[in-house]
């Protein structure tokens, strides 16, 4: 029988399918600030870690006081975890760009509209857990692609940085600008992390 088809169990998918789909938006969002600059996104973001967040503490009470969960409840957790971090690194990353006054450039845009791919595919992936686990295996092949692109273009960028001409090199902005190019690696990171659980979790349980 379908792990998933139990009713009283229901609530962890549909938990992590709400995480997910929080995280999905606040990487639209990201991608939004990357071509627009405008600040005020900065504060949207913010209200999403925060609804992200209640999110993963109802999940993790019900971990608690729960008898049985669908799969492992480590896979839960960290999953749980893992999509939670991917949120936050996009918050962080819209602060600091603006503490620091980082402005855009074109390997922030493209680093965006990678994670922001990447988490949709992550969503379906979990959205699609349940009932069709082959498509849930190919959207979790593409969270994998997109890791591996935005970390070729991670060292294109840092490599950039310090191509400028030695007596113009701004040293404050390069490391200020690296910083920024780093959190978006780790947010893609995680979302390989993501899917590495959701494979485990079909290799356990189909």
């Amino acid at each position: 029988m379908n792990i998933f088809k139990r009713k009283k169990n229901n609530i962890f998918l549909r938990l992590l399918i709400d995480q997910a789909n929080k995280t999905f938006e606040t990487l639209e969002l990201l991608e939004e600030f990357m071509k627009t600059e405008e600040k005020s996104i900065a504060s949207q973001v913010d209200n999403k870690e925060k609804e992200g967040d209640e999110i993963r503490r109802i999940l993790i009470n019900e971990i608690n006081k729960s008898f049985s969960t669908p799969f492992d409840r480590e896979d839960i957790f960290n999953l749980s975890r893992a999509i939670d971090d991917i949120l936050d690194y996009a918050n962080t990353t819209i602060d600091e760009m603006n503490i620091l006054e980082i402005k855009t450039n074109k390997y922030l845009l493209e680093m965006s509209e990678i994670l922001k791919n990447s988490g949709r595919n992550l969503f379906q992936a979990i959205k699609t857990l349940p009932e069709y686990p082959k498509i849930a295996t190919d959207h979790i092949i593409k969270v994998k692609g997109y890791e591996n692109r935005l970390e070729k273009l991670y060292r294109s960028a840092v490599s950039d940085l310090f191509k400028m001409p030695k007596n113009i090199v701004d040293i404050i902005y390069v490391l200020k600008t690296r910083e920024i190019y780093r959190h978006l690696s780790n947010a893609c990171d995680k979302c390989d992390e993501a899917a590495d659980l959701i494979g485990d979790i079909l290799v356990k349980n189909y």
